[in-house]
């Protein structure tokens, strides 16, 4: 990465534009950035921070004094950097929030968001890459392959950092690693290990808790067995205790077995002896049965042979039930006949008097030829009827057509109503489209405004709640760093005191005939008398050493809070953060009203061309109806006066034929009633007729089938008969007579009765007595058995359960051996990671990731410091055990070369600090530089602390810097040390004035050799 041009425009202490060409300095590859203090220095580096980034660093963020004082109110402020990068050339222009004046604005001045823009140079063309800040500085991150942390101490050395990094101890190094190298994988990692080892000691303790189940369920399983303990393996002997169970239940059901099957035998014998008591009783019931049911039949057979004398007259009589219900029937026939027709020719007579039809004819001579004279007349009224039919059509198409002709002639006026207020809505809404056309324009970049402001009061939101925290860690570190000056100020008041009573500690260290470590006499005439308090010094001293530790750590935690609420400030503020949020809100609303507006005119506008599209569509469509309706009407005045002399025509023809009535319909259905009237007549005068002749035949067949029934009359033959009902009850009272005797006759052949007969005769009557107790017997028996079953049972499905627990088990147990050993190794090996168990060193996996680049790095910084320091001082790292426990790793040491003794980077002088601190930012930035895939860093910038140098160191140093040059590398050292001027021919010098500082490039001083 190489920077070649950076323009400044009223920004921090520039008020005008200020232009910087980083390849006239690059072509000397060792320049000055010198000035006298304040004069803007370290803006140079702040700009070209934020060129990149969009912040700055350090505590040097608060982004409201980003834009110059000294700048004219209404210059936008601007950093423009050009640099290359991955063989690409880039240029990233970036303006901060500002206070624009205008005299529409609040206070007479509106907020200028942050902007940015992002080009690339192709083939001698600048093609935009990105106008947003965020797209732009991942852009920027991607290619650079830093963020802006390792950026400001790879690029930027800021010395005072490195120098705290120096001396700072493990847990700070830790923070500060972890950011540039970006380890957190390796935590991951940790983190990772920690969950299998614990995932895998869970299944373990599944395991082992389904084995305890297991044994568990075996002894409930025996429990019920009351097996003998005596000789049992104890409980904790789970495998042998379950295989002693299942032999003990081997045994004992064996044993259960035998008992059941001599009780099954004994319960099978008192079971067939109750069976064959109870076979007898069952025999003697039934004999004493069939007994009485014998005595019964004998009692009942006189009344069967009167019913079967009663049943055989009933079935002599039936012969004759045809012919006696054929004289009936033609009775009641004749009779219904007769009614008939007297109600026929009543009902004629009334209707001639009313109906004009009947009224002319003589009914009473010949109805039959009157009916066919009537039919006659009937046919042709009937024919005409499609005639009438055809003229009621036309009068009712007559007025289809009246009505149509004053609907079209009422269609046609609004019709032409219709049309003109067509035409008015038509202009009406061409006069509307162009002011709304004008206002929707506007939508989009309202919309965009809109967006932009919501965006700014976000920020202001964002900011404030920024504002609040940065003042909290404002409070913290004050108060941290006076708990921190106190308990300085406390450690070393004891320890000037313990050392005020050296004496007395060295004299409480003596012994007879020892050695005196200060004089080396063996004598010692007068030891010096010890304080008071002087013995519990040394104690003390510790005790407040480790509270000004403490101290420290705290400060150092709030100072990293603090540097990052200042940060975060910044960068909103950077973004107009630092706005009001009223006049955030009411630009907000303001712009909000405004999209609102435009976007409703783009709707009403997209509304009205819709409506003149179907104003127009509908005049085009109520033009062609109206000369629809036009044609239409004429057409249905000319048919509607050819159907008025159709109709006159037909209602001549056909007035003859109604004969007085409304239409040939009524005629036809008053000629029809008259047909129908008669048409019951005749058929009435006919039913008579056939009535008599069937009354007449039915007597005749009678008279004949009498004598041979054996009956004188037909009043002889109906009394003998019997209802139906009565008839069946009595055959069946006949035949259950019949069946009873029958089957009492064969229940006195059966085996059984035989055989109770002849016991009953042998005098072997069963005894309730005797049934009794053997039932008892034999349920007691079965009893016996049943329980023992049971019990056998019991065992062998016990045995059967502890064979599959104990299969079960053995595999459980197999299965289990590898989840243990992996339990084992996980758990060995995330303790190993984590600093824990074995490891002495109590170093995770990120600490030793990063003590093996703090190792590198202390390589790479050791390269320089020996350059430096005349051979004399390297820098080692160390994993020496830290005390008390504590992690250890990241330790950093000095070594002597000159003594060979190794000493803490505390005890360096300012000048060797500064060294020590520059070659461990320089190497520092050579491993990051390696770390971030190679990248070729080719400017680099050096901030102050050469004036704690001596003239020799100096030239060391100036040695070492020059040896950065190589490969084409840039370096820019930051100091207003007056020899460093003299030194260095080229210079980039920042000239400090009342209208503010300005920038020019000097390469006329040749550079000292």
């Amino acid at each position: 990465m190489r920077i070649h041009r950076l323009k400044i425009t009223a920004f921090g202490p520039f008020a005008s534009t200020q232009e910087i060409d980083f390849d006239r300095l690059s072509a000397h590859g060792l320049f000055l950035l010198n000035g006298p203090t304040g004069a803007g220095k370290t803006s140079v580096l702040d700009a070209i921070c934020y060129a990149l980034y969009g912040s700055v660093p350090g505590a040097r963020q608060d982004g409201k004094r980003l834009r110059s004082d000294h700048a004219e109110p209404g210059l936008e402020p601007a950093v423009s950097c050009e640099f290359s990068a991955q063989g690409r050339h880039f240029e990233v222009t970036r303006s901060p929030a500002w206070e624009k004046p205008s005299a529409r604005g609040k206070n007479g001045f509106t907020t200028q968001q942050a902007k940015t823009l992002l080009r690339e140079r192709v083939a001698g063309d600048w093609i935009e890459k990105s106008g947003r800040n965020d797209e732009a500085g991942a852009e920027i991150t991607g290619l650079l392959g830093m963020d802006r942390e390792q950026f400001t101490r790879v690029v930027m050395l800021p010395q005072g950092d490195f120098a705290a990094f120096l001396r700072s101890k493990a847990t700070d190094r830790l923070e500060l690693l972890q950011k540039l190298f970006g380890t957190q994988r390796f935590e991951a990692v940790e983190q990772e290990l920690a969950l299998l080892a614990q995932a895998a000691r869970n299944d373990v303790s599944r395991l082992n808790r389904q084995l305890e189940l297991l044994a568990a369920r075996a002894e409930a399983e025996a429990s019920a067995l009351g097996l003998d303990e005596s000789g049992a393996p104890p409980l904790d002997d789970a495998l042998s205790r379950i295989g002693w169970l299942q032999a003990a239940v081997s045994g004992r059901a064996a044993e259960l077995a035998g008992s059941a099957d001599t009780a099954s035998a004994l319960s099978l014998a008192r079971t067939r002896q109750l069976q064959s008591e109870m076979a007898r009783t069952d025999r003697h019931r039934r004999l004493a049965a069939a007994t009485t049911r014998k005595a019964a039949a004998e009692a009942a057979a006189p009344v069967l042979e009167a019913h079967g004398a009663r049943l055989a007259r009933h079935r002599q009589a039936e012969v004759l039930g045809g012919q006696l219900r054929a004289v009936e029937n033609s009775d009641a026939q004749l009779r219904t006949a007769h009614e008939a027709m007297e109600s026929a020719y009543t009902l004629l007579r009334m209707a001639a008097e009313e109906d004009s039809e009947l009224g002319q004819l003589d009914v009473d001579l010949d109805a039959a030829s009157e009916l066919n004279r009537l039919r006659s007349l009937l046919a042709v009224v009937e024919a005409r009827l499609p005639d009438e039919e055809r003229l009621h059509s036309l009068s009712a198409r007559r007025v289809t057509l009246g009505k149509k002709q004053e609907e079209l002639a009422k269609s046609d006026i609004e019709l032409a109503d219709r049309l003109s207020a067509l035409h008015a809505e038509r202009d009406a809404l061409c006069d509307a489209l162009a002011p709304l056309a004008e206002l929707a324009t506007a939508a989009v970049l309202h919309t965009k405004e809109a967006a932009a402001a919501d965006e700014l009061l976000d920020v202001v939101r964002r900011h404030q709640s920024a504002m609040t925290t940065l003042e909290l860690a404002r409070k913290r570190h004050e108060v941290s760093r006076e708990e921190h000056l106190d308990s300085k100020r406390h450690w070393l008041d004891l320890r000037e005191e313990r050392l005020a009573n050296a004496a007395a500690e060295l004299a409480a260290q003596l012994t007879d005939g020892g050695r005196c470590p200060v004089c080396g006499s063996q004598e010692h005439p007068a030891p010096a008398a010890a304080a008071p308090s002087a013995l519990g010094l040394g104690q003390a001293e510790k005790a407040a050493h480790q509270a000004f530790e403490a101290a420290e750590a705290q400060l150092a935690r709030h100072s990293t809070d603090l540097a990052e609420a200042n940060q975060l400030v910044a960068v909103l503020a950077t973004q107009g953060g630092d706005t009001p949020e009223q006049e955030a809100l009411q630009a907000a609303g303001a712009a909000r009203q405004a999209a609102a507006r435009s976007e409703q005119a783009a709707e009403e506008l997209t509304g009205v061309r819709f409506r003149l599209e179907d104003v127009e569509t509908r005049i085009a469509a109520v033009g062609s109806a109206r000369t629809a309706a036009e044609a239409e009407l004429a057409q249905v005045k000319s048919t509607l006066s050819e159907v008025l002399d159709q109709i006159a025509s037909l209602d001549e023809s056909l007035s003859g034929l109604r004969g007085g009535r409304r239409s040939l319909a009524q005629r036809l259905r008053s000629l029809q009633e008259a047909a129908g009237t008669l048409q019951k007549t005749v058929e009435a005068q006919t039913q008579l007729d056939k009535a008599g002749a069937r009354a007449a035949e039915a007597r005749k067949q009678l008279d004949a089938a009498l004598p041979e029934a054996g009956f004188e009359t037909a009043e002889d033959a109906r009394a003998q008969l019997l209802g139906t009902a009565e008839a069946a009850s009595l055959e069946a009272k006949i035949r259950a007579g019949h069946d009873e005797q029958a089957r009492v006759a064969e229940l006195f052949t059966s085996e059984e009765l035989i055989l109770a007969l002849e016991e009953q005769a042998a005098n072997l009557v069963p005894s309730d007595i005797r049934l009794a107790e053997v039932r008892a017997d034999a349920e007691q028996a079965e009893q016996h058995a049943r329980e023992a079953g049971l019990a056998a049972g019991m065992a062998a499905r016990c045995l059967e359960t502890l064979s599959a627990i104990m299969q079960d088990y053995e595999q459980l147990a197999e299965s289990g051996r590898r989840p243990r050993e992996r339990a084992q190794m996980l758990t060995a090996l995330a303790d190993a990671v984590g600093g824990r168990g074995d490891n002495n060193y109590r170093m995770s996996l990120n600490s030793y990731v990063l003590a093996a680049r703090l190792e590198q790095v202390a390589l790479a910084a050791s390269e320089r410091l020996v350059a430096m320091s005349d051979g004399r001082y390297l820098l080692q790292h160390t994993d020496a055990r830290a005390a008390r426990g504590a992690k250890s790793g990241l330790g950093l040491e000095v070594v002597d070369q000159w003594t060979g003794h190794r000493r803490d980077t505390a005890t360096l002088s300012g000048g060797e600090s500064f060294m020590a601190s520059l070659s461990l930012a320089l190497g520092l930035a050579d491993v990051v530089q390696h770390e971030s895939g190679g990248i070729q860093i080719e400017t680099l910038f050096v901030d102050e602390g050469f004036g704690s140098l001596d003239e020799q160191s100096l030239e060391q140093v100036m040695d070492a810097l020059e040896g950065l040059r190589d490969g084409g590398r840039v370096v820019g050292l930051v100091s207003h040390v007056g020899e460093m001027k003299q030194r260095i021919g080229a210079q980039l010098q920042v000239v400090k004035g009342r209208s503010g500082s300005t920038l020019h490039i000097s390469d006329a001083v040749s550079p000292l050799s």
